[in-house]
């Protein structure tokens, strides 16, 4: 029995019966119906608390350990994302690192390249010098020869034209011999 009705057999005098049916009475009540309603009350709240909340309870529960693990889930692909940018930007730092050090490296190539070129064409231009040098003086032999040999001839025929009016045949033929010798010899 409920406590309110419990409460009330208790409060009646000795004659409770009438004074309980009287009670009810008074106030409209059906104790037969409210025992009813009460049982039916515990056996639907049974039936919802087994059948209803129970798996509602459960799926609440699941929900929300589904919730937690996408939101622990989110947190470590956050974490990772974080990982993945500090190790992209160490990456292209090194990147960036080993490009200036291959440019430097390619100027240095280059500026080594270069200067290799500019001696080459120094020693060029020294070896053609030193070729024109010899060219100028072989023509300068050359030309001096064919100085000498006409100056000996001028000489052997301003020699001659001179002597050969004093001088004898032979003494002419050895004087040009001699200065012919002279002159090739100087």
């Amino acid at each position: 029995m409920s406590p309110f009705l419990l409460t009330l057999a208790a409060a009646t005098p000795a004659d409770g019966d009438n004074a309980l049916v009287k009670i009810t009475q008074e106030f409209g009540i059906n104790l037969p119906n409210i025992l009813a309603q009460m049982v039916s009350f515990g056996v639907v709240a049974y039936v919802l608390w087994k059948f209803a909340f129970k798996p509602v309870m459960a799926t609440l529960d699941e929900r929300q350990k589904k919730i937690a693990s996408g939101l622990q889930y989110a947190e470590e692909m956050k974490a990772k994302l974080e990982a993945a940018q500090q190790a992209s930007e160490a990456q292209l730092k090194e990147a960036q690192v080993k490009a200036r050090d291959i440019l430097a490296e390619a100027q240095k190539a280059a500026k080594n390249f270069a200067e290799k070129q500019q001696q080459e064409a120094v020693e060029r231009s020294a070896a053609l010098l030193a070729k024109a040098q010899e060219a100028i003086e072989l023509e300068k032999k050359k030309m001096l020869a064919e100085a000498r040999t006409e100056i000996a001839r001028l000489v052997v025929a301003t020699t001659e034209r001179v002597l050969s009016q004093q001088l004898s045949e032979a003494d002419r033929t050895r004087y040009n011999e001699a200065a012919g010798r002279e002159l090739t010899n100087a």
